[in-house]
Formats: C-alpha cells, structure tokens, sequence
C-alpha cells in the first residue's frame, strides 16, 4: 500500500502499486500496511 499526501491532506490510497512497502516490510520485519490501517482506524470517531 502506497499514500500520497499533499500538504496537510492524504489524496491517494495506492492498494495496486504498493512502490517499495513489500521490500521494507521483508527486510526489516515491518507490516506497514497494518501499521497505516491502525492509525487511520485510531484517527476516525469512536462510535456509540
């Protein structure tokens, strides 16, 4: 999984071209996918 941010502002979730994400996660034992679903999870509002 790929991003792009502009500034302040996230314009692309790239799922299909994830550039170099595969190669870090093997070599250094990383899921940063996760990582990055974590985060936007913990971003949005709890819900009731």
């Amino acid at each position: 999984m790929g991003i792009d941010v502009i500034g302040d502002y996230l314009t692309e979730i790239n799922v299909t071209s994830p550039t170099c994400v595969q190669e870090l996660d093997n070599q250094f034992g990383l899921n940063i996918c996760a990582q990055l679903m974590d985060h936007i999870e913990s971003m949005l509002p709890k819900s009731a």
